[in-house]
């Protein structure tokens, strides 16, 4: 979903500027503006091993200017299981739509939703034929593919960001080639919520208690060799939520 998100961006002052030195060794001392929300960002983008470059000071200042401009992905919900008053797992049916993704192979699965998100964050602050910010929807979607083993992720991952209403019927082009707007069919996702941070270690241990806790005869039902991670808030935010998704075959 995301190195950082909304709720982040709107606890800073776009023209805040700390005392903090924000060059992170790609670059040469002194070229570079002091940012605040740079900093904080690359703080942020740290915790994922990677790097946020100078280029994104824009899309950064763009998103925090339109940080209203959000919808929820549309579903409806066929059911859900609860425990006490608490949601153990929900069925949904999420529609078929046009979605920005971005396909990413580094060696963490960390590392490679937060990059990929960089590119889906420049498509939707402006570098796209409408020349204008599309707005956001959440949560931001990471297909996971699992290898033949059943335990280890394959290292391609593709995240997704469902394009908002105003644009479904007419997509906007990307700027970046490697930014792909395609249709997906209606899928139905058993989701379960898990909070916390959303590194390789921790989306396949909530996936496995989530298999765990179908049992397998209702695991049968369920893909095996795909999952999804749903991400709504910001890596840095210590009860963070996101949603491990099963897809049903």
């Amino acid at each position: 979903m995301a190195l950082i998100s909304l709720e982040d961006l709107e606890g800073l002052d776009e023209d805040e500027q700390p005392d903090v030195d924000v060059a992170d060794g790609s670059e040469p001392m002194g070229e570079e503006p002091s940012d605040g929300l740079l900093a904080h960002w690359r703080e942020v983008a740290s915790t994922h091993q990677v790097a946020v470059p100078t280029e994104m000071v824009g899309p950064i200042h763009e998103m925090t200017r339109n940080s209203q401009q959000r919808e929820p992905v549309p579903f409806v919900l066929i059911s859900r299981q609860e425990k006490m008053g608490e949601a153990l797992w929900e069925e949904r049916v999420y529609p078929a739509g046009k979605w920005a993704c971005v396909r990413q192979a580094e060696e963490l699965y960390e590392q490679s939703i937060s990059k990929s998100f960089m590119k889906l964050m420049r498509f939707i602050c402006k570098e796209n034929s409408a020349g204008r910010h599309l707005g956001l929807t959440v949560p931001v979607v990471s297909t996971v593919l699992v290898r033949a083993d059943g335990e280890t992720l394959d290292k391609d991952v593709v995240t997704g960001f469902y394009l908002p209403a105003a644009f479904q019927d007419a997509p906007p082009h990307p700027h970046d080639t490697d930014v792909d707007v395609a249709h997906r069919e209606a899928v139905t996702v058993v989701a379960r919520p898990f909070f916390g941070t959303t590194t390789e270690e921790t989306v396949t241990r909530h996936a496995g208690l989530l298999r765990e806790m179908l049992g397998a005869a209702a695991a049968g039902q369920l893909r095996s060799d795909v999952f999804m991670v749903a991400v709504y808030e910001n890596p840095g935010v210590p009860r963070r939520r996101n949603e491990i998704w099963f897809l049903r075959r």
